[in-house]
């Protein structure tokens, strides 16, 4: 039996950076940028808001770039704060690392398994397929999917009746494929 599940985004995940006004550690995104010009040198930032005290910060997304260099169609994105704008460029290795930020996808994602049973005694080749990059463990995955505790899942692991081509032991964000033997 072929299944497929989907690891989903529910909203926008935290920015995990420290507040220089609360000491927090959480950030949420506000959606909003701010765009910077300096005659033909242009700046431009995502603003994010502390999640305890309110207080906001911004991360840099471009920085003393000539206007002409940027494509038209990206310009007005930014001005009208393109919520799907903001999803790509936070998740944006290139801007994560520029801020020296990280993102916290707790209770931000979900998984879609598509709802479809699966009965005893039959062997499952599941592939996920994830819509975002989501850092979550495979362990996990598998026991929420199938409704099994994590300890059982890593048993069926020990005794070879759940194998992958990837390491299921980790974090993964890309997608894997695994079959349960059962």
């Amino acid at each position: 039996m072929r299944t497929h599940w989907a690891v989903v985004p529910t909203c926008l995940p935290l920015v995990r950076r420290r507040c220089h006004a609360c000491a927090s550690e959480r950030f949420r995104p506000s959606g909003k940028f701010r765009v910077n010009a300096n005659h033909k040198l242009i700046d431009v930032w995502l603003l994010v808001l502390c999640t305890r005290c309110g207080d906001t910060a911004k991360l840099a997304v471009l920085e003393r770039v000539t206007v002409r260099s940027i494509r038209p169609e990206l310009l007005d994105r930014l001005h009208h704060n393109d919520p799907t704008l903001t999803a790509d460029l936070l998740q944006a290795p290139v801007v994560q690392r520029r801020n020296r930020v990280a993102l916290d996808w707790d209770d931000a994602w979900r998984l879609d398994t598509g709802g479809s049973e699966h009965p005893d005694g039959e062997t499952v080749d599941v592939s996920v397929r994830f819509a975002a990059r989501i850092p979550v463990r495979p362990v996990r995955l598998i026991a929420d999917g199938f409704g099994l505790s994590r300890a059982e899942v890593d048993r069926l692991i020990m005794e070879g009746k759940l194998v992958s081509a990837v390491r299921l032991r980790g974090r993964l964000s890309g997608d894997f494929t695994f079959t349960l033997k059962r």
